[in-house]
């Protein structure tokens, strides 16, 4: 059955482009050959698929563990109009459910919280389950299903649920892809960088006027980092608001890799300040150090992730060291942290010049988590969609990293963005501004797709192709 929509009449695709493999797509709903139909983000029925086919039967990040630390704590999840109810079960296990008493359909968790002596009990009417989804009472049990109401009847309905690299995964289909599957491409990344081993810093979320794919997008690439933030990016700064016409941009020396399964990264290999890399050629040890620290400043004050205070005190202390004239300065630098670390018990990443390369990447896991690692810590980014609305979503940021093993790690906590001038760094106040213009321009009648560049971009192609082998099936 062709469905039409009134996006589709008044953006009709381009000619020339291969469209989607699925004819009876709108124009509009299309992956073109470089480029998306805007119909993807903006059109309610789009929206509507989405739920239907993709996140009803993807593998999708519910949680962090530690939002459920100890036995017998709970958190919940939404995506649509599903929430799920995730319970500790005790140090080694962790159950989904559907959030619902099968009684009259009360919700059994909100937020979250602790189940107190392991028992979940309704608010309404008081029945009772243990952790593991068994029914233990039912006040006047006699009265149900003619006295003959059996456990299985109302017992908890699992989700399946995955635990791996400190996520709890969900899987709302009832016969999922297996998980092995699933994560297979990301999984060298997510062992090799002790993913498993990094706990709560900090944890906030926002309302965002642009569709969950604008938000996520905007982190596929770096390709927008001169213009957006001009204080990471000296030279291309200078190419975008000033007169100067060339030079070495950080984006232009950057891998791209499209995996499997819609997941991707990028990183920038030598090109990174972390391997002792500046963009002017400075003479003296120290004079290198205090540019290294500088530009690490930038993301340390103007994010809290990735790079923390701690790190760059760390890397000052270089200047104290006879170091020789010629010696590499990032090199010395990732020395000393694995020592550091070493003498606190503190894990770190697994010790190789191509995972290093990688430090202050992106990696994407599909279809909604985004990774940015650095040495033993991480940002954490998810975009979540609205339940009806196409041009809104949540957006969180995440702080995570391993801890000294004399430190006990805290409970994970959201913290919602009421002044992001106050509650945000620099960095993501520049690049959530920008969404709600991206989305607003989505609608001009005048735009019939959104244009991607074949190297740059080509992360954000691999997740829409992925989505249709969802929607289209």
């Amino acid at each position: 059955m062709r469905i039409t929509t009134m996006s589709a009449i008044l953006r009709p695709g381009v000619a020339g482009d291969t469209p989607s493999s699925n004819d009876d797509w709108p124009a509009a709903w299309r992956t073109l050959a470089q480029g998306l139909g805007v119909g993807r983000y903006i059109d309610p029925e789009f929206a509507k698929l989405e739920f239907e086919k993709l996140w009803s039967r993807v593998w999708q990040v519910a949680a962090r563990l530690d939002e459920i630390p100890a036995e017998g704590d709970f958190t919940t999840y939404t995506i649509g109009d599903q929430s799920i109810l995730l319970v500790r079960v005790n140090e080694d296990t962790v159950k989904a459910y559907y959030n619902f008493c099968p009684h009259r359909g009360t919700t059994l968790g909100e937020d979250c919280g602790h189940f107190d002596k392991g028992r979940i009990i309704c608010p309404f009417h008081g029945w009772r389950w243990n952790l593991e989804g068994d029914i233990q009472m039912v006040l006047a049990r006699e009265e149900f299903n003619g006295g003959q109401l059996q456990d299985a009847d109302v017992a908890l309905r699992s989700v399946h649920c995955e635990v791996y690299a400190g996520f709890v995964f969900i899987n709302l289909d009832p016969a999922p892809q297996p998980f092995a599957e699933f994560i297979a491409p990301m999984r060298e990344f997510l062992d090799d960088f002790v993913l498993g081993d990094m706990h709560h810093v900090w944890w906030k979320r926002a309302p965002i006027p642009c569709n969950w794919k604008v938000a996520q997008e905007a982190f596929f690439e770096a390709y927008h980092v001169s213009a957006t933030h001009p204080q990471l990016e000296k030279v291309g700064s200078e190419v975008v608001y000033g007169d100067r016409t060339e030079g070495e941009m950080f984006f232009q020396d950057l891998t791209y890799e499209a995996r499997d399964n819609g997941h991707g990264c990028f990183y920038g290999g030598s090109k990174t300040p972390i391997a002792g890399h500046v963009q002017e050629q400075i003479q003296s040890v120290a004079s290198l150090v205090d540019a290294m620290a500088a530009r690490m400043n930038l993301t340390a004050e103007g994010l809290g992730a990735m790079i923390l205070k701690d790190d760059i005190d760390l890397l000052l202390t270089l200047k104290d060291r006879d170091l020789p004239a010629d010696a590499n300065v990032g090199a010395e630098y990732v020395k000393l942290q694995y020592t550091t670390a070493a003498e606190q018990g503190r894990p770190m990443p697994k010790m190789t010049a191509e995972n290093v390369g990688k430090w202050g990447g992106v990696n994407f896991i599909f279809p909604n988590i985004l990774i940015l690692p650095q040495a033993g810590n991480a940002a954490i980014y998810r975009a979540l969609p609205h339940p009806t609305d196409p041009d809104q979503c949540i957006f969180e940021i995440r702080s995570v990293k391993t801890l000294p093993a004399a430190v006990q790690p805290e409970r994970s906590v959201v913290q919602d963005v009421v002044d992001p001038e106050q509650d945000l760094g620099l960095i993501p106040r520049q690049d959530l501004s920008n969404l709600p213009r991206v989305q607003k321009g989505l609608h001009a009648r005048g735009m019939k797709q959104a244009w991607l560049a074949s190297h740059q971009e080509k992360m954000i192609l691999n997740m829409h192709e992925e989505m249709d082998r969802y929607l289209q099936s």
